[in-house]
């Protein structure tokens, strides 16, 4: 059976590989898995999770590819969690993970410290050896790159070219789910317009009406029981007015941290079944772009990582404003662990890196056997 894989990226070659049934099932049925999801983040753990499985990688990540060329994010698996936390601090997309985004092209290894721009692994990194990376192109940019380590007996050529594959899937996958998000978005803001718009050219137009027929019928009352009580309905109507037109501009007004934030966690909660309770005080509007797009991030890591390791299935959020500083605190009821003998991991690391870039920090508090709790300050 032949499977035609190429060419896969504009600079890569055209690819013949001959593929047992068995392996092109598994194949179309990880791409299939892929293509399949409906949010970004699942699509990368998707992508990472499949490779492993078709390759018999040990380890896999998907690092995402920043303006800069270095990596903005790290997702990774097949390292439990106390050797994670060994780990210094993520790769930063220096060394041959720089090459694979430099150059576009993939890199297959039998020995990753025998490449020319090897630069070594951060600190408590475990040994690898074999290396495969591939980058994910969305469109003709190159989104992240995609990294496998540890086969026993080295990667093959039929490895490289199934993840190839699977890496054009990603990309694909990749686009499709931006372009997914942004027309949830346009949705939500055109039913926000439409609402606003009903509301303003009927309810509030019928309402205005109704009160100027009250007024006028009043002054053709002798009554003066019921001229007071026409008058009296005629400003509940003019304060139901008042309230539907601040509820307009409300509609209008451009999404913030709370509606970001909800979107969020009906994304989590509807890939891990958790639940998760947020609470919002003080000031939080009018929040800048860019700090909306920090906190999110630094939500999304803390609860998936308090989810994933925690062994908990519930997690709580409070988020805090005022016009000095945002506060993020996220807490769990899990295992918990030793803040003492334990380094920072890639998970805390990405937590510090992602605060940082805002001008604040985190603090990690924790206990084995009570939980933890995740603090993060940035400045407004």
């Amino acid at each position: 059976m032949t499977l035609n894989l190429g060419p896969v990226y504009p600079l890569g070659q055209m690819t013949l590989i001959t593929l047992a049934p068995d392996r092109l099932r598994r194949l179309v049925e990880g791409a299939a898995a892929v293509a399949g999801q409906t949010d970004l983040h699942s699509v990368l753990e998707t992508t990472v999770e499949i490779a492993m499985e078709l390759t018999g990688a040990r380890y896999g990540a998907l690092g995402v590819v920043g303006e800069s060329g270095y990596l903005t994010d790290f997702l990774h698996a097949g390292m439990d969690p106390a050797t994670a936390s060994r780990i210094s601090h993520p790769p930063r997309g220096q060394g041959v993970l720089g090459t694979i985004t430099r150059d576009g092209r993939t890199v297959r290894l039998d020995q990753i410290r025998d490449h020319p721009d090897s630069a070594g692994f951060p600190g408590g990194h475990p040994k690898m050896d074999s290396f495969l990376g591939v980058p994910v192109r969305a469109g003709t940019r190159v989104f992240g790159n995609l990294y496998l380590t540890e086969k026993e007996g080295g990667f093959t050529s039929e490895d490289e070219s199934i993840v190839e594959a699977l890496a054009m899937i990603a990309g694909s996958a990749v686009r499709t789910a931006r372009l997914q998000a942004k027309l949830r978005t346009l949705a939500v803001v055109e039913d926000r317009e439409r609402i606003a718009r009903d509301l303003h050219d009927n309810v509030i137009q019928n309402l205005f009406g109704a009160g100027l027929s009250l007024q006028a019928l009043s002054q053709k009352l002798e009554s003066a029981e019921f001229r007071s009580t026409l008058d009296t309905n005629v400003r509940v109507l003019n304060d139901s007015i008042t309230s539907l037109r601040e509820f307009i501009f409300d509609l209008n007004r451009p999404r913030g941290l709370p509606e970001e934030i909800g979107e969020l966690v009906a994304e989590l909660v509807g890939q891990h079944e958790a639940a998760i309770d947020v609470s919002y005080t003080g000031h939080l509007r009018g929040l800048p772009e860019g700090l909306i797009d920090d906190a999110v991030l630094l939500v999304r890591e803390s609860v998936s990582n308090a989810i994933r390791h925690s062994g908990t299935d519930r997690v709580s959020v409070d988020i805090h404003g005022d016009h000095g500083k945002l506060t993020i605190t996220v807490v769990d009821e899990g295992t918990g662990f030793d803040t003492e003998n334990t380094d920072e991991g890639l998970g805390l690391a990405n937590l510090r890196s992602r605060a940082r870039r805002s001008g604040g920090d985190v603090v990690v508090t924790s206990v084995p056997g009570e939980g933890t709790s995740v603090r993060a300050e940035l400045p407004v």
